[in-house]
């Protein structure tokens, strides 16, 4: 079964001109599947090449241009353009200057699609050579509109049209939610459905990443302190994050432990998203919230939902993003007297839309209404893990199902 991805829609659109699509994102939510899905709906899945096959790298060390010969017996797209699908071409020697070549050589007929791991996107901002040929798209765990089959739709210029949209359409994907909940958004473990198949995935998922990537990443000699600091996190998230008191557990400096954080970041396990303090009075300005992007992880109820509410979030702002529709980015609002709004989206640096995550349908607390009103009166909505609940109140302010407001 394949599940329909929004990127696919955005990355391969000819709006974004004859620059090389990169799709980056964690491992194994589907990069390589994705642009294979459009190779072959448009008939280019000849034009398909592993550099993790050594039959790959000898033709190319016999012909830079290799992919030539198989170009021209395929029929251009409706825009006269052929796509050439690379996959792991940067575990490649000089990969960029190799790609440079290629674009400079074919890229008035050809659109290069160069999908890959974590190292990818962390070898593409350590140098500029490439700078000018490529547009970067991201792609993260399956989101609730995805697995439901809803197709995407760009974000409203205000976020109360996006809100009225989903007033406007009583529907409730609950199986689905409830899936997805259970058994994260990475597609192998969710669409197997199983409770042995999704533990068994996890544990080798982190060994996988532990050993490989981040040895690959980064210069840590000591990774399995990074598979201790994987065990020590579930118990923070939904909390501003501590790095003094992660290195008193770790019995590591700060640097370290910084460092360590850093790595798991690179390795796409977790993100973070900072404190927005402009306009909020008595605001916590320093410490950062961390989630992963396998909600399944985190081990309370409410964590669990919160991560999964904070991952659905950051991919429509990823996804908004990258289809150039503004700059969208994730915050969090809490001041210091410990009152929060779990998350703030802005748009081009301008607050959007205020979310909080909760279980079930309760009051709306009043510093909410405050942190609306004093960013010229957001709209808020209450996201529910509870479902059949939508409500409005006044000023702006919603409880919704997430089974209803994601999909």
């Amino acid at each position: 079964m394949y599940i329909k991805r929004h990127l696919e829609k955005i990355a391969f659109s000819s709006g974004f001109g004859r620059q090389m699509r990169f799709v980056t994102g964690p491992r194994q939510t589907g990069k390589t599947t994705v642009a294979k899905y459009f190779m072959k709906k448009f008939c280019f899945d000849n034009l398909y090449y592993n550099w993790d096959n050594r039959r790959v790298r000898d033709d190319y060390i016999k012909d830079n241009h290799f992919f030539a010969r198989d170009l021209y017996n395929e029929s251009p797209d409706e825009n006269g353009k052929r796509w050439v699908l690379m996959d792991e071409i940067h575990k490649y020697p000089n990969w960029k200057n190799i790609l440079k070549d290629f674009f400079d050589g074919y890229g008035d007929d050809v659109i290069f699609i160069i999908t890959g791991s974590a190292r990818l996107d962390m070898m593409r901002k350590s140098g500029d050579s490439l700078a000018g040929r490529y547009f970067t798209f991201r792609l993260g765990p399956v989101t609730l509109q995805e697995f439901a089959g809803s197709e995407f739709t760009e974000p409203p210029e205000y976020a109360a049209t996006l809100i009225k949209n989903k007033l406007d359409s009583p529907i409730y994907k609950k199986i689905e939610l409830a899936t997805l909940l259970r058994f994260s958004g990475f597609p192998e473990p969710l669409l197997a459905g199983t409770a042995r198949f999704h533990t068994r995935w996890r544990r080798t998922y982190l060994d996988t990443l532990i050993r490989g990537d981040l040895r690959e990443l980064t210069q840590i000699r000591e990774l399995e302190k990074t598979a201790v600091l994987m065990h020590l996190l579930p118990e923070r998230i939904s909390a501003p994050l501590s790095i003094n008191s992660l290195s008193r557990d770790l019995a590591c400096s700060f640097a370290t432990t910084a460092n360590y954080l850093k790595a798991l970041e690179l390795g796409y396990l977790i993100f973070r998203i900072p404190p927005y303090h402009k306009k909020i009075a008595r605001s916590l300005k320093k410490e950062q919230k961390a989630y992963f992007y396998d909600w399944t992880r985190a081990t309370r109820e409410s964590a669990r939902f919160e991560n999964y509410v904070a991952v659905e979030l950051k991919v429509w702002t990823d996804l908004w993003t990258d289809a150039g529709t503004g700059e969208f980015d994730l915050y969090y609002i809490r001041d210091r007297d410990g009152r929060e709004t779990d998350f703030l989206i802005t748009k081009d640096t301008v607050p959007w839309l205020l979310v909080e995550a909760k279980l079930s349908s309760s009051k709306i607390d009043y510093h909410h209404k405050k942190n609306s009103a004093t960013l010229s009166n957001i709209p808020f909505i209450q996201v529910l893990q509870e479902n059949n609940v939508t409500e409005k109140h006044e000023n702006g302010m919603y409880q919704m199902s997430a089974s209803r407001f994601f999909c």
